[in-house]
């Protein structure tokens, strides 16, 4: 391990062992946010001494001034809130930033304090050099994105109230996975060009009621039953493969043996193959769909009572073909199917798409390619998970949604759950591909 690894290792491990814990159920500590504020400026002092800051009640907004006041403004955002982590199931405590088995381990290592890190090691780097950038470079950091994104919210709008728009927003979101899609053997940049919009829904039966020994057809949890049944066994939903998608497929086929040679024609058959993505997994089938899992029920008052009313929660992702006005109808329909009651909850943000042939997305291609090794190629995705970038969406045509760490499937499923790491290899190549943006945007 040298000097430079260990250093990029002790700096992140502080981050971590900070419990800035982002959580609905209970108050987040705002003493927490005031020390991990406090550490920031400890560990990267040279940019903050260069920057301009701004707060909006506990997210963070900093402006490097560059040379050229004729060019747009750039913004790196990383968020620094996490969800809470429980020590049971973990090998090594959630908060320790414990180094072992080649990781570093701890809440946050992945989602986002990982990416805040190398994104503020890089800028404190170059700006200890002297390096000045040629256009005004903003960096963003929100303290609950993993809540409702409140933060960077009022920062979207405060850019917008004063005219400021971003030519480029980079934010947290796909990394460099080892065989993103079942087969696809090769280390690929899954670069997120957008993300589908979140639409909360409940769903409510109502009935007379009764008791229960003497129960009717079709009472209120029987009709939730045979809606979410249905719901399941039926396409409620358009399918549709979108051209980003496509081009995903196709920069992928070369990795996949004999199914390559299919996926490499992906943009001209882009019918057939969005039918086939369901039959692959959730996962695939996901790309080409809105979706929508049920995740809370609730009602009844009695066990021996038929319930009045008997709900359901379910949680909907909406492609960019369907949109969230054109998905919310068509579950409503299927909904008054079985005589229920529909309730918007909570309508999130739409994201629009942006262009994998742009120059945001061109100049993530390049850094990767200058440093980070190993990397077989990139490819444009569009992310079912949320990030505060959606809310830029509104100052920027150009967000794109990537950390450059190498992590594979088994360490994808530790981000919300137990035993989150990052391999401290990967440290290095994170800070050189940071560097390279904020040297060339």
């Amino acid at each position: 391990m040298n000097d430079r690894q260990q250093k990029y290792i002790s700096a992140l491990q502080q981050m971590i062992r900070i419990e800035t814990v982002s959580d609905l159920q209970n108050a987040s500590d705002p003493e927490n946010f005031k020390k991990f504020h406090e550490l920031m400026w400890e560990l990267f002092p040279h940019i903050r001494e260069a920057c301009e800051l701004k707060e909006f009640n506990g997210s963070l907004l900093l402006r490097w001034k560059g040379t050229d006041e004729k060019l747009a403004p750039v913004l790196f955002m990383n968020h620094h809130d996490v969800v809470p982590a429980r020590p049971e199931g973990w090998k090594y405590p959630p908060f320790s930033g414990e180094v072992a088995e080649g990781k570093i381990w701890g809440r946050g290592t992945l989602d986002d304090k990982g990416g805040l890190w190398a994104m503020m090691q890089a800028a404190d780097e170059l700006a200890a050099e002297g390096f000045i950038p040629k256009r005004d470079i903003y960096f963003e950091t929100a303290c609950n994105e993993e809540t409702f994104g409140q933060g960077a919210d009022e920062i979207s709008t405060w850019l917008e109230a004063n005219g400021i728009r971003p030519e480029m927003v980079f934010d947290e979101g796909g990394d460099i996975v080892h065989e993103p899609i079942g087969g696809a053997d090769g280390n690929i940049a899954m670069i997120g060009i957008g993300e589908k919009s979140v639409v909360n829904l409940r769903f409510t039966a109502r009935s007379e009621g009764g008791h229960a020994s003497t129960p009717g057809r079709d009472t209120p949890i029987v009709r939730l039953g045979k809606f979410m049944a249905y719901v399941e066994d039926h396409s409620v939903f358009d399918v549709r493969m979108s051209p980003a998608t496509a081009e995903m497929l196709k920069r992928i086929a070369p990795f996949m043996g004999t199914a390559g040679k299919i996926l490499d024609k992906a943009d001209r058959l882009r019918w057939p193959l969005s039918r086939l993505m369901p039959l692959l997994g959730p996962a695939a089938g996901a790309l080409v769909s809105t979706t929508i899992a049920f995740t809370i029920t609730g009602g009844g008052e009695a066990p021996n009572a038929i319930p009045r009313e008997a709900w359901v929660v379910g949680d909907m992702r909406c492609s960019h073909h369907q949109g969230k006005a054109d998905s919310i109808a068509a579950i409503t329909k299927t909904a008054k199917k079985f005589d229920l009651d529909v309730e918007i909850i909570e309508e999130g943000v739409e994201s629009r798409l942006t262009d994998y042939r742009g120059k945001a997305f061109r100049l993530v291609e390049e850094a990767v390619r200058a440093a980070i090794p190993n990397v077989d190629t990139c490819a444009p995705y569009i992310m079912t998970g949320g990030s505060d970038s959606r809310y830029f969406d509104k100052v920027c045509d150009q967000c794109i949604r990537f950390l450059p760490f190498l992590i594979s499937n088994e360490q994808m499923d530790t981000i919300h759950g137990v035993n989150e790491c990052l391999d401290i290899d990967t440290l290095v190549p994170a800070v050189d591909y940071y560097r390279y943006m904020l040297q060339h945007v």
